[in-house]
């Protein structure tokens, strides 16, 4: 004999943890801190900012419920790993958006490496100009002494 009652079952059990999830996150997410977040149009319009809040509430609630019930009957599988190793998973889902991201950047680098030899072009030629100025004044100066 194995002795003794079993335990609650593992459903309920689980819904025991979703109902006290449901309860700490209605309670951080209370009326005053969704309104918080849209200050200007919960002043302007207090009910409808209410019955929003209550939608929002509600789909949350169905939401964890539909979710947490549609799993319990099933076994829980692993994740799906290509190559069964982590590190070379991370690596090939990672390297992609990382060689997208460094081609970005090196395109603006060229955009902005232009560009400024552009501006420096002119910077130069206006020193220049600058430069024949100041050799004309002198010149205008010397002829009239």
């Amino acid at each position: 004999d194995g002795g003794g009652s079993p335990g609650p079952g593992r459903a309920e059990l689980f819904s025991t943890v979703v109902d006290a999830f449901l309860e700490k996150l209605l309670a951080a997410g209370s009326y005053q801190r969704f309104a918080s977040c849209y200050r200007g149009f919960s002043k302007l319009q207090p009910e409808l900012t209410k019955s929003i809040h209550k939608q929002f509430v509600s789909q949350l609630q169905a939401a964890v419920r539909v979710s947490g019930s549609g799993g319990s009957g099933s076994r829980v599988r692993g994740g799906r790993r290509p190559s069964g190793l982590p590190e070379e998973d991370a690596r090939s889902s990672l390297v992609r958006p990382l060689l997208k991201h460094r081609s970005f950047l090196l395109r603006t680098l060229g955009t902005r490496q232009e560009e400024n030899r552009k501006v420096a072009a002119s910077v130069l030629q206006g020193r220049g100009r600058i430069r024949e100025l100041q050799e004309q004044i002198r010149a205008h100066a010397r002829g009239w002494q």
